[in-house]
């Protein structure tokens, strides 16, 4: 079974148009398919009509959320609810194309575990959205390894394996495929159509570039250092213990040969404010790494992924 996943706020007059593009476009599919239509607080009557489709057709199903929580808390409650072997979330406002959703799949039949869209002709305002947009993508693909031209494209096809366990926070959506290349995922991207924005207003603006890079930071630290947080705080911790002993060692230099006395010069506060941080540091790598042993072994959780095995059925 096929999972869409269609985030909805305030899209009351693009409901209506996506639904019959769905319904036409699902129902040349050779599989059986579910539509999930997640309603984040929205404010108009978008949650009224999201319901007279669900009444009309059963393959459309609603989730409704308390208030607005935002595109990656409503995607991961649509994952959640899904029964399907295969999810497909999409944006709501007509700007991605149901009929590319056959060739991601496949795309995806070919081998891959996730196939991510291009939106190589984006249909956006040129700075604000696609110059940013494509520096945005330089800058992370440079910093998780993966190489894709359009992260921020919500059209994308996973296999739901590989969605197992992940827990989404912030604007942390947008880099599922990086979760799963990172964990042994083949992953591939293919263009897809984008259209301009009808109806509403976009959702999306400047504001959102510092919190992406932001959550890239902890997707970073969280592959890399999550299991031994003593690399991260040890490690400034001893280049700051190393700038307090080449600070004094300077002062003393400076005294001895220059005859230039401790307080005419900020170097022997420096290398003290330099020490206490520097032994900070190193103790709350120590913190952390208590923190990280009660989070594995109070919870029984494995600090590794096993995709599969030969001869050890049963285990």
């Amino acid at each position: 079974m096929i999972s869409i996943i269609i985030p909805i706020y305030n899209e009351s007059d693009n409901i209506d148009p996506l639904y019959e593009k769905l319904t036409n476009e699902l129902s040349v599919l050779n599989s059986e398919y579910e539509v999930i239509l997640v309603n984040d607080g929205s404010k108009d009557n978008s949650y009224d009509k999201l319901c007279e489709i669900a009444f009309k057709n059963s393959k459309f199903k609603v989730v409704n959320l308390r208030r607005n929580f935002g595109q990656t808390a409503a995607m991961m409650a649509g994952i959640d609810y899904a029964d399907g072997d295969v999810i497909v979330p999409m944006d709501g406002d007509l700007q991605n194309d149901p009929a590319d959703i056959k060739l991601l799949l496949d795309k995806l039949d070919e081998g891959y575990d996730v196939v991510s869209g291009w939106r190589k002709e984006r249909q956006d305002a040129a700075i604000t959205r696609n110059f940013v947009s494509r520096i945005a993508n330089k800058v992370i693909s440079r910093i998780s390894g993966v190489r894709l031209h359009d992260y921020g494209c919500s059209l994308k096809v996973y296999r739901k394996d590989v969605l197992k366990d992940v827990k989404l926070y912030g604007e942390m959506h947008r880099f599922i495929p990086i979760y799963a290349s990172w964990f042994g995922a083949k992953v591939a991207e293919i263009p897809v159509r984008h259209h301009p924005r009808i109806h509403g207003e976009s959702k999306y603006g400047l504001e959102r570039v510092g919190k992406v890079i932001l959550d890239l930071l902890v997707v970073k630290y969280f592959s890399k250092y999550l299991s031994k947080p003593i690399y991260v705080f040890g490690g400034f911790g001893f280049l700051s213990l190393l700038i307090s002993v080449l600070s004094l060692g300077y002062a003393f230099m400076l005294k001895f040969f220059e005859n230039i006395s401790f307080i005419q010069t900020p170097l022997p506060l420096l290398s003290v404010m330099t020490f206490v941080t520097g032994v900070m540091s190193i103790l709350m790598g120590f913190l952390a790494e208590m923190i990280v042993r009660t989070y594995y072994e109070s919870q029984g959780k494995d600090i590794y992924l096993v995709r599969n095995t030969i001869n050890l059925e049963g285990k």
